[in-house]
């Protein structure tokens, strides 16, 4: 008999989890850093000894939250706040536009449950507007991780900005990159994948899996696809957008987010005096989730699916 054990199998984090790891690990060094919290649940059975004094929960209230966070901005901390995504978004959006972006404070907004990741708890808890909210605020950043490395990387660099950032995290654990992907740098699209006929320009999780998917399934029809991952989504990379667009002439953007306002809008505004450049749209249609459900099947019941991105990628090239 062997004396071999099996492997362990490995923990797979979410990228809420992932962004609390890197938080913990950062907070006892930087005494600039505190975190707030709006009874989350995130931080339970988080060993917050080292630096228990910067941790503050305040209960469910999240325009608190956002104004008390200013308050220590101002005073020289660098505060990350935790909430859900829908209450960021919309709740709290008043502070978060008057105390915070208004005075471009470094305060970091870890926003959860994003997009349809909170699927099955309603239309009360899906984020599918905050794209479109946050964007439209003066000073702020808009970042999208897509996986754990992602996730670990782009809040760290996010603590170097002067100014406030919204970082959209999901509620589960979603699948990784591929192997080889170039590194991750905030403020600049990831080239996942090039060719000459369509690009697919995706943001979050789910829809970069899925336009890497709807590639595949284009290759074997022979239409090769650029796939760019925009996981910065303010302040959009601009320039690698329009070369890729520039390159095949027709772009397809993919987002788990309703399709007026959000990564598709930001897209067609900054290819809006492009000639020649078609821009289409994938995402969540303007209308509440009748059903509760897991966040992949309120995506396919949406039409957000590899299937959909190749069909309209053959509807534009006419094939």
């Amino acid at each position: 008999m062997s004396n071999a054990t099996a492997a362990e199998p490995k923990t797979v984090l979410s990228s809420r989890e992932i962004y609390r790891n890197a938080l913990m690990e950062l907070l006892p060094s930087d005494e600039r850093l505190v975190c707030l919290d709006t009874d989350t649940g995130l931080f339970n059975g988080v060993d917050l000894t080292p630096a228990q004094d910067r941790y503050v929960n305040l209960g469910i209230a999240e325009h608190t939250l956002m104004g008390a966070a200013a308050g220590l901005a101002r005073s020289g901390r660098i505060p990350v706040v935790n909430t859900m995504a829908t209450f960021a978004a919309s709740r709290a959006v008043e502070a978060v536009k008057l105390d915070i972006a208004l005075n471009d404070l470094p305060v970091k907004i870890a926003a959860t449950h994003s997009g349809l990741s909170a699927g099955h708890l309603g239309p009360t808890h899906h984020s599918l507007e905050d794209l479109a909210v946050m964007r439209a605020l003066p000073n702020m950043t808009v970042v999208v991780p897509t996986d754990a490395d992602t996730t670990d990387r782009l809040f760290r660099q996010s603590l170097e900005l002067p100014g406030p950032v919204y970082l959209r995290l999901g509620r589960n654990a979603t699948p990784d990159l591929p192997a080889g992907a170039p590194p991750v740098e905030l403020g600049r699209i990831q080239v996942l994948r090039e060719g000459g006929d369509i690009t697919l320009a995706a943001c979050g999780p789910y829809p970069v899996h899925i336009a890497l998917e709807a590639a595949d399934q284009l290759a074997a029809d022979g239409v090769a696809a650029t796939v760019l991952n925009a996981h910065t989504v303010k302040p959009l990379d601009t320039a690698t957008l329009r070369e890729a667009a520039a390159a095949t002439g027709a772009v397809i953007t993919v987002e788990e987010h309703w399709i007026g306002g959000g990564f598709g809008g930001a897209v067609a505004e900054a290819l809006s005096e492009m000639p020649h450049t078609t821009v289409s749209a994938v995402g969540v249609p303007g209308a509440f989730a009748s059903v509760a459900g897991g966040q992949q099947y309120q995506l396919e019941r949406a039409g957000v699916t590899s299937w959909a991105v190749a069909a309209r990628a053959k509807e534009i090239l006419g094939s």
